[in-house]
């Protein structure tokens, strides 16, 4: 890859900044997740090192890196679905030792049951918490009109187009009622236009309800326009390389924010930053 535009920042001055005094425009300083000195890996293998990373309540953190450099390693760890060979994974300040059941999780597939209505599939967490059938079917036909899946409630997901089927797994992670989302790339799959209003779905979920949430992408674009923060996770194994806050509020018009100076801006330090790593 060719470098844009200057030198961009010193990365390694960056490289421990964490969600200190921003954190009060998003939720208040206390860390909803936390990383601390954590590695992970197999055998050999090495993926993470050294990882410490806080992330604040109320805030969109949106992890980008090179391909293989652990991002969804580090939502596997935040859930509980992974254990670190050494540190420490907290949420609220408990530590993580076993499934995280204060997370919902919106992995790179759907993960929708083939077999269920809409309906049954939105209200999943719900009937596995034992809420009632008329009780919980109530509440997902609300929760699938706010993200718009309305009047599909008895069909399967193999009738969804692929922007439907995002939807629906968002309202199910939703109705879990969970304070933290995370999001390993949910919406990749997608054209264009429709991942805009997808993600402009995302902002104004996090308007109403101002959940955590962890959201791992490729797509620098994307990122800018989610974030709060955006971590760079450097090249395997990953070490939190570049943490950089975004000034602008939320919520974003995403069509729009992403052409700004300030937006172009970032794309070149953040482009710089994952150059760097990449060329390692």
């Amino acid at each position: 890859m060719k470098r844009r535009g200057g030198a961009g920042p010193d990365v390694r001055e960056r490289a421990g900044a964490v969600a200190d005094g921003a954190a009060s425009g998003y939720g208040g300083p206390a860390a909803a997740l936390s990383l601390s000195g954590v590695r992970f890996g197999y055998g050999d293998d090495l993926i993470l090192e050294d990882i410490d990373l806080d992330v604040a309540a109320g805030e969109i953190l949106v992890l980008i890196g090179p391909s293989g450099c652990g991002k969804s390693t580090v939502l596997n760890l935040m859930a509980g679905t992974r254990t670190p060979r050494s540190g420490q994974v907290t949420c609220h300040g408990t530590p993580v030792t076993g499934l995280n059941r204060r997370v919902s999780y919106m992995t790179q597939k759907d993960t929708l049951l083939p077999w269920r209505s809409v309906l049954d599939n939105a209200a999943l967490p719900l009937e596995i918490k034992g809420v009632p059938r008329r009780e919980r079917h109530a509440l997902a036909r609300a929760e699938l009109a706010r993200v718009g899946v309305a009047g599909v409630e008895q069909h399967r997901p193999h009738q969804l187009s692929g922007g439907m089927r995002s939807r629906l797994a968002l309202a199910r992670a939703l109705l879990s009622d969970s304070p933290i989302l995370l999001l390993d790339e949910p919406f990749a799959a997608i054209d264009a236009l429709v991942r805009v209003r997808l993600q402009q779905l995302l902002l104004e979920v996090w308007a109403r309800t101002r959940k955590t949430m962890v959201y791992v992408t490729h797509d620098l674009n994307e990122a800018i326009t989610l974030g709060h923060r955006v971590a760079v996770l450097g090249a395997r194994p990953g070490r939190i390389a570049l943490v950089r806050a975004i000034a602008a509020p939320q919520p974003r018009d995403v069509a729009r924010f992403r052409t700004t100076p300030e937006a172009q801006q970032l794309y070149v330090e953040l482009w710089n930053a994952l150059e760097e790593q990449v060329n390692r």
